[in-house]
């Protein structure tokens, strides 16, 4: 018998290739002028849990036709924050409020059962989003970088599928300890966010 389907294999391979990258913080050491770049630059600690958290609370938290909304949510604004972040328009602090995101999306992991609605969890996703964005436009080049853009959303969008993958996969396969798995991942996920935090 089968005990995960293909596709939650394919999101654990995807997560586990992810968590290969370095533990590194993501907007230190990169450069952002090609298509190579923005592929591996979400491989970052902070965004690669982020984004993975965003399709586990999609999955967990929202209606089953709508698991979608979380990361359409989590892309539109970071399109929307990176030109702003491209224009001038930035944050103190902002790589210890990225940091705190990330123990954000734990803790929405860990209350998933709870059914907060669904245009708050959104609207926290949007926020986060928007610091991440931020941070990103803020780096943009002269030239170069519709194509980093490019390879940067193609890999966050792997991420967001990678963690709906998981999601689904837990919810079909071992449905009765569902809750139990979110909250343990979303506690780790949280304790990942303090540690960063602490890095800074």
């Amino acid at each position: 018998m089968k005990l995960l389907s293909q596709t939650t294999w394919r999101g654990l391979g995807l997560t586990a290739l992810a968590l290969s990258a370095p533990l590194a913080q993501a907007h230190t050491g990169h450069g952002t002028s090609g298509i190579a770049e923005g592929l591996t630059h979400p491989f970052g600690a902070d965004h690669l849990l982020a984004m993975v958290a965003v399709g586990l609370w999609s999955v967990s938290a929202l209606p089953a036709n709508k698991a979608w909304w979380g990361p359409a949510t989590f892309m539109l604004s970071l399109i929307v924050s990176a030109a702003l972040g491209a224009a001038g328009l930035h944050l103190p602090f902002l790589e210890q409020l990225i940091s705190l995101s990330v123990v954000l999306f734990g803790a929405m992991l860990v209350a998933s059962r709870l059914k907060m609605p669904v245009a708050t969890g959104l609207g926290l996703v949007a926020l986060a989003a928007c610091l991440h964005g931020l941070a990103h436009g803020a780096e943009t080049p002269e030239t170069g970088f519709a194509a980093y853009a490019l390879g940067f959303l193609a890999t966050t969008a792997t991420l967001h599928f990678g963690g709906v993958a998981i999601g689904l996969g837990i919810q079909k396969y071992v449905a009765e300890k569902s809750t139990w798995i979110m909250a343990g991942l979303g506690t780790l996920c949280s304790g990942a966010g303090l540690y960063l935090f602490s890095q800074l």
